[in-house]
C-alpha cells in the first residue's frame, strides 16, 4: 500500500511551521510584556540592577581579582562608588539645569518669536506656547505646593524605594554572580551549557552598551559644552548636562538636546552663532558616529538605527521615559541571545562568526 502524498508541498509546510513558531513567540512576548506592566514596581528595580551590574562589573572584577578582596566587600565598595558617582553626577546635572532652566525656556520662547518674524512659519508659535506653558506649570506647581505635598511625597517615596531596592539588588547580583552557572545547572541540567552561553552573551551585550554609551555621552557632553562656552551661548553647562542625559536615548535624545542648544543660541546670540552652534553639534555627532562608536562599541553592540528607533518607540508605549531608557539595552541583550543561538544552531556562516558583536545587518 503506497503512502498518501502530503496535502501540502514542502515549502508550504515550512512556511506553516515557521508561522506557528512566530505566533507562539508573539504570544509568549505579549504575556511577558503584560506581566511586566502588571508587576512594573517590582520589575523596574531588577532591570535597573541588571544595568548597574553590567556597568560596574569591571570595577567589581578588579577589586575581587586584582586586589583579592572578598566578594561581599568588593560588591559593597562597588555600590558605594556607584552611589558617589551617580549622586555627584546627578547633583551636577540637576544643579546646572535648575540654574539655567529659566534661561533656556525663555530662549526657546524667543527663538519661536524670531522664527515667526523672520521666516514666517506660524507653527513656530508652538515653541513660545510650550515655553510659556512650562513656566506657567512651574509657577502653578510652586503656588500649590501645600495641596500637592502628599502626592509629591508619595512619588518621592516611590522613587527612593525603587532606588534603594535597585542598589541592594545590584549588590547581590555582583556578590553572587558566580552562582549563576550553578543556577543554570539546577534549572536545566541537560541544557546548562547553552543557558550559560546565552546568559553570558546577553550580559556582554548589556555591559558593552552601558559602558560604551556612558563614555560616549561624557565625550559628547564635554565637547558640546566647550563649544557652546567658546561661542558664549547662555546656559552652556545646563545644555551640556542635557546632552549627557539625552545620550542614553540613542538618536532621539541627541536630536532633541541638540535642537534645544541651537534654539538657545539663536535666541540669545543671533543667527550666525546659532549656525556655528549647529556646526559644533553636527561635528560632535559625526565624531561619535564615525570614530567613537566604531572604536568603543564595535566589539559589543551594533544595531541598525531603525531597530533602535522601533525599540525606543515600543519602550515609550509600555513604560514612558523609563521604557525609552531600558528598551535599547534589553533589545541588545535579546540580539546577543539570538546571536548565540544562531552560532550554535544556525548555518556554517553563523558558526564562523566570532566576538560578542551583533552585526549592523541583523
Amino acid at each position: 500500500m503506497q503512502p498518501r502524498p502530503p496535502l501540502l508541498p514542502e515549502p508550504a509546510r515550512r512556511v506553516a511551521a515557521w508561522s506557528a513558531v512566530a505566533l507562539l513567540v508573539t504570544a509568549v512576548a505579549a504575556v511577558a510584556i503584560a506581566l511586566v506592566i502588571i508587576f512594573q514596581s517590582a520589575v523596574t528595580p531588577v532591570l535597573l540592577a541588571l544595568l548597574g551590574s553590567a556597568l560596574l562589573a569591571p570595577v567589581f572584577d578588579w577589586l575581587n581579582d586584582k586586589l583579592k578582596l572578598p566578594r561581599a566587600l568588593a560588591a559593597g565598595l562597588t555600590c558605594v562608588a556607584l552611589v558617589a558617582v551617580v549622586g555627584g553626577a546627578g547633583y551636577i546635572v540637576v544643579s546646572a539645569l535648575i540654574d539655567t532652566g529659566d534661561q533656556i525656556v525663555e530662549s526657546v520662547r524667543q527663538a519661536g518669536d524670531w522664527i515667526r518674524e523672520h521666516v514666517g512659519i506660524t507653527g513656530a508659535d508652538d515653541l513660545g506656547d510650550a515655553a510659556d506653558n512650562a513656566k506657567d506649570l512651574v509657577s502653578k506647581w510652586g503656588d500649590n505646593v501645600a495641596s500637592g505635598l502628599l502626592a509629591g511625597l508619595s512619588v518621592l517615596g516611590s522613587l527612593l524605594a525603587t532606588s534603594v531596592l535597585a542598589l541592594l539588588l545590584t549588590f547581590f547580583f555582583l556578590k553572587d554572580s558566580d552562582r549563576a552557572v550553578g543556577l543554570a545547572h539546577t534549572v536545566a541540567p541537560h541544557h546548562a551549557e547553552v543557558l550559560e552561553a546565552m546568559g553570558r552573551r546577553a550580559f556582554e551585550a548589556i555591559s558593552g552598551f552601558m559602558r560604551g554609551t556612558t563614555f560616549i555621552a561624557l565625550i559628547d557632553a564635554l565637547c558640546i559644552t566647550v563649544g557652546l562656552l567658546i561661542l558664549q551661548v547662555p546656559g552652556a553647562v545646563g545644555l551640556g548636562a542635557l546632552v549627557f542625559v539625552g545620550a542614553y536615548i540613542p538618536y532621539l535624545g541627541a536630536t532633541i538636546s541638540g535642537a534645544v542648544a541651537v534654539l538657545v543660541a539663536l535666541a540669545d546670540r543671533g543667527l550666525i552663532i546659532a549656525l556655528w552652534a549647529l556646526g559644533v553639534i553636527l561635528a560632535v555627532q559625526q565624531l561619535e558616529g564615525h570614530i567613537l562608536q566604531p572604536m568603543i562599541q564595535s566589539r559589543t553592540v551594533q544595531m541598525h538605527p531603525a531597530m533602535v528607533m522601533l525599540a525606543i518607540t515600543a519602550g515609550a508605549s509600555v513604560a514612558g521615559i523609563l521604557g525609552m531608557l531600558l528598551a535599547v539595552p534589553l533589545v541588545a541583550a535579546a540580539f546577543g541571545i539570538l546571536g548565540e543561538l544562531r552560532k550554535r544552531y544556525g548555518s556554517e556562516d553563523a558558526d564562523g562568526a566570532d566576538g560578542p558583536a551583533v552585526s549592523r545587518e541583523t
